[in-house]
């Protein structure tokens, strides 16, 4: 069973654009609270209210140099993992909104990482794109809350996919990809998330 026994760890699965929906997830023992949000405002002030230890973002955190790749996307594609580079001009909307709330973040003293769930999920040898057998799987590593309560959305796994990977990076069980100058993004070391239940 998972737990984390900090103040939290928060998972965002992050939309382009504020209509859209933002997937949330707060995990706080082996307890997960899902939920959707929309405008920057309202995921700042639950961010306040929550002060977790870490925050997960899915999302682009930084603009390339120059092209459409940062090192950490070539890196990643070269592993064998499939990223879209925040370059793309279909990309770039998400950059930038993730980037300032990223640096609204920082400025309330909370740590961020950028994540890659569908990365996080073939890392661990989980499901990569059906919602419901992800989510059958978070319940099998003894997470409870809304995983329990309904059939969460795909964002919402998203989310809770992100915190799951900010717990690996803090129990240092991630790789880490990309340089200072053009950000990170952390991804699982390649381990069977069977393991994980048996607390290996």
């Amino acid at each position: 069973m998972l737990k984390f026994m900090g103040k939290g760890i928060v998972g965002i699965d992050l939309a382009a654009k504020s209509e859209n929906p933002t997937g949330w997830a707060l995990w706080k023992d082996n307890v997960i609270k899902t939920t959707l949000m929309y405008d920057d405002e309202e995921i700042l002030k639950e961010v306040t209210k929550t002060s977790p230890d870490i925050i997960a973002i899915d999302a682009p955190l930084t603009l390339p140099k120059k092209g459409l790749f940062r090192k950490a996307d070539v890196e990643l594609i070269k592993t064998g993992y499939r990223v879209f580079p925040p370059g793309l001009p279909s990309m770039r909307l998400l950059t930038l909104r993730a980037m300032e709330i990223n640096r609204l973040i920082a400025e309330r003293g909370i740590k961020t990482i950028e994540v890659h769930p569908t990365s996080t999920r073939k890392a661990l040898g989980m499901p990569l794109k059906n919602p419901r057998e992800v989510q059958k799987v978070f319940e099998e590593l003894g997470l409870n809350g809304s995983l329990k309560e309904r059939l969460l959305t795909a964002h919402e796994i998203d989310a809770i996919t992100a915190a799951l990977t900010a717990y690996l990076y803090l129990a240092g069980l991630t790789e880490i990809f990309g340089d200072e100058e053009e950000g990170y993004i952390v991804v699982p070391r390649r381990i069977n998330w069977r393991t994980l239940k048996h607390g290996k």
